[in-house]
């Protein structure tokens, strides 16, 4: 069990609001080392295990290469969880080794598990339940653009799965408002989640007054006819804020929760905000092992 100071990265509202905010403020600071190839030195003799059992490939390369980029030791481990061995026995044997954990795998619980045991901080890069170093990454990016966080308005056009729900967490510890707007059966109902600063919608007109928009992918057990209604459209962001920001969750099914004419439009910002998912990411790495 941990007798250290908690530094575990598992849900957004897991942290307080100055920890996520000096996060953020320093993503930015290393987006300018990242550029001119000036990056500290930070993680210097830190040995970093990468841990990727389940499907997705971009945030665990860019804490690959950032960790390296930062003097670290970084080594991808090919564990399966819940399998042969317990998570109990995981945990030891990777404290062994390792003074970080990045972890890429299905169960939120078995992340709970994990780093309760291990003395090594553990940082959540995805469950099947949530995906924080994704909002996280797209906040960074935000607030370079904006300057600010402060009031932001946030809308999703997606189902109640792992993206949608770390924006939900952030809505909870930070001073921005999220609205989801889905058909209802989609919605979050889960009452850890709710907070002041989250509303559901079924009326995609919602979107006329968000600051940013972002998407996912449709549910497995829905319609085309229940979906299509709720497709962002290059003439549904024309019908919104001139300085809206469009960020749809990779992978991209073009067709579907997004037109093809949408990935065009200037609102679009996909490819420059991913960019930060690898900033954030590092000043997530900084931190704890500071």
């Amino acid at each position: 069990m941990k007798l250290t100071l908690n530094r575990d990265f598992l849900e957004l509202h897991s942290l307080p609001l100055h920890v996520i905010l000096v996060v953020i403020d320093r993503a930015g600071q290393l987006t300018t080392h990242w550029h001119e190839r000036t990056m500290p030195q930070s993680l210097l003799g830190k040995r970093v295990g990468v841990v990727v059992d389940d499907t997705g490939w971009r945030n665990t390369t860019a804490f690959d290469l950032g960790a390296k980029a930062m003097g670290g030791i970084c080594v991808q481990s090919p564990i399966s969880f819940n399998v042969r061995e317990i998570t109990v026995d995981l945990a030891g044997y990777l404290d062994n080794w390792f003074d970080l954990l990045v972890i890429r795998t299905k169960e939120l619980a078995t992340l709970r598990e994990l780093a309760f045991i291990a003395e090594a901080p553990v940082i959540n890069a995805r469950t099947k339940t949530n995906h924080p170093c994704e909002t996280l990454g797209d906040l960074a990016y935000i607030k370079s653009v904006r300057g600010t966080l402060d009031g932001l308005k946030v809308v999703g056009v997606a189902a109640d799965a792992n993206i949608f729900r770390s924006w939900v967490e952030a809505s909870k510890v930070m001073p921005i408002h999220v609205t989801q707007v889905y058909p209802e059966r989609w919605h979050v109902t889960d009452p850890d989640l709710l907070n002041e600063n989250f509303q559901t919608s079924t009326d995609i007109r919602d979107v006329s007054e968000a600051d940013v928009i972002v998407t996912d992918s449709w549910p497995s057990d829905g319609t085309e006819n229940e979906f299509l209604p709720y497709q962002v459209t290059a003439s549904l962001l024309d019908s919104g804020r001139k300085d809206a920001i469009f960020l749809p969750c990779p992978p991209v099914a073009r067709g579907k929760e997004v037109a093809a004419d949408a990935m065009l439009h200037r609102a679009c910002q996909s490819r420059p905000a991913k960019e930060f998912l690898l900033h954030a990411q590092n000043a997530l790495m900084e931190w704890a092992l500071s």
